[in-house]
């Protein structure tokens, strides 16, 4: 930052040498566009002298390469079905190491591991074809692999995606809407929060990734959804994608509110925005790597838990359909009216699921829908998903985020059969 004109270098090397050049070259790109570039600047924030290591128990790299192997070949019978095509399953693992110097004196190394699984089935009887999925990604180690029972789940897709192929085809109507926790880990990615990051809010995605809805002026008086909604911004929270000990600019890992109570209360925010409307930074600035410039990005968003129970949301629908797992998604570049889909639904009639349904979808404008929420998951319902490329920016950088949420129930859904 150079009289409030920013540069930026990157380079892959980790000699003093080369990243002396990249200073200087960032130096004179800040220098070059003093003319043509935005005023910028940075909110106010203590420096810190720290390290972090995101809490793990087995690190997964020092598991033998041939024990996850022989895991995967065990799983992977578990996904075999009699009209099953076509079987996936992988683990994931990363340890990724981070050291933030800047010249207000902070000096911070973090370390973060990550361990994911996924897996996915299609199925296909007479030209019909019908698939199951489950992924999932958290800043835990080798243990979070072994906790998780993977062959009961591999055995439920294979159920499910069998049944899914004989299944009619979701009816088309205004209804009652569960949304599994899957599911409305994507709703809250897209709806909330994307459309609260304040760089988009401020104008910044225009040209690519588009505006937001949610402007300045709604803040604290917005009614976003019913008073039912809860929604925090955490990097606090443990072993979630989006968790760190600080950000890419060197700001303390926060617990914020962003709905309270149905209200707008706040935004994601790094130093450079929070500066243009005299705010703290809520310390969600990051970047994909040493080549990308920090941006606005979630950290763990999470819808708070109430007080129902998925049977009690099922026991208080007439008629309505609960839904799993994203298979679709669709939405403006303002994140008000959207369609997602998912693989997966159950028709619900007179307080009990009587079938599956197959191509279930359903459509939205954000604010309509989410005063609409009517129930939400207590603490015992409450999943937590990590998404491991989300992207952003120009050029295109993609970042590891959480979403954690009970099963919630919304009225007045518009439902249609997915093409």
């Amino acid at each position: 930052l150079v009289d409030n004109r920013w540069g930026f270098a990157g380079v892959s090397s980790t000699s003093i040498k080369d990243a002396e050049e990249a200073v200087n070259r960032a130096v004179e790109i800040a220098r070059s566009t003093h003319k043509i570039a935005k005023v910028a600047g940075l909110s106010q924030e203590p420096p810190y002298v720290d390290s972090y290591v995101s809490p793990h128990i087995k690190d997964p790299f020092k598991v033998d390469l041939e024990d996850k192997i022989n895991s995967l070949l065990e799983l992977d019978l578990h996904l075999k079905g009699k009209y099953v095509r076509k079987r996936l399953s992988y683990l994931e693992f990363e340890d990724f190491k981070q050291v933030f110097a800047s010249t207000e004196g902070s000096l911070i190394d973090q370390r973060f591991i990550d361990s994911g699984i996924s897996m996915k089935v299609v199925a296909e009887r007479e030209g019909e074809v019908q698939e199951r999925s489950f992924s999932n990604m958290l800043r835990k180690g080798y243990e979070y692999i072994i906790e998780l029972n993977a062959k009961e789940i591999a055995e439920k897709l294979v159920d499910e995606v069998q049944e899914l192929l004989f299944a009619p085809t979701c009816p088309e109507g205004e209804v009652d809407v569960i949304l599994a926790p899957d599911q409305m880990a994507l709703q809250i990615h897209e709806s909330i929060g994307h459309p609260l990051e304040l760089d988009r809010v401020l104008g910044f995605e225009a040209s690519y990734a588009g505006t937001s809805f949610a402007t300045l002026d709604k803040l604290n008086t917005f009614k976003y959804g019913s008073e039912l909604l809860n929604v925090y911004q955490d990097s606090t929270y443990p072993h979630g994608l989006g968790t760190f000990g600080y950000d890419d600019e060197g700001v303390k890992a926060q617990n914020i509110p962003l709905i309270k109570d149905g209200i707008l209360s706040g935004y994601l925010s790094s130093r450079e925005s929070a500066y243009y409307i005299n705010s703290k930074s809520s310390g969600a600035a990051r970047a994909q790597d040493w080549s990308r410039i920090p941006l606005v990005r979630m950290t763990n968003i999470n819808l708070l838990p109430g007080n129902s129970s998925l049977e009690e949301m099922i026991e208080s629908t007439k008629y309505g359909i609960l839904m799993k797992t994203n298979k679709s998604w669709s939405i403006d570049d303002k994140r008000l009216n959207f369609q997602f889909g998912t693989e997966v639904g159950y028709l619900i009639s007179k307080g009990k699921i009587v079938g599956m349904v197959k191509n279930p979808a359903y459509t939205g404008i954000t604010p309509v829908f989410w005063n609409n929420l009517v129930m939400v998951g207590n603490e015992k319902e409450f999943e937590y998903y990590g998404i491991s490329n989300c992207g952003k920016g120009e050029p295109g950088q993609t970042m590891k985020v959480g979403h954690g949420s009970p099963p919630c129930k919304f009225r007045k859904v518009r439902v249609v059969p997915s093409k």
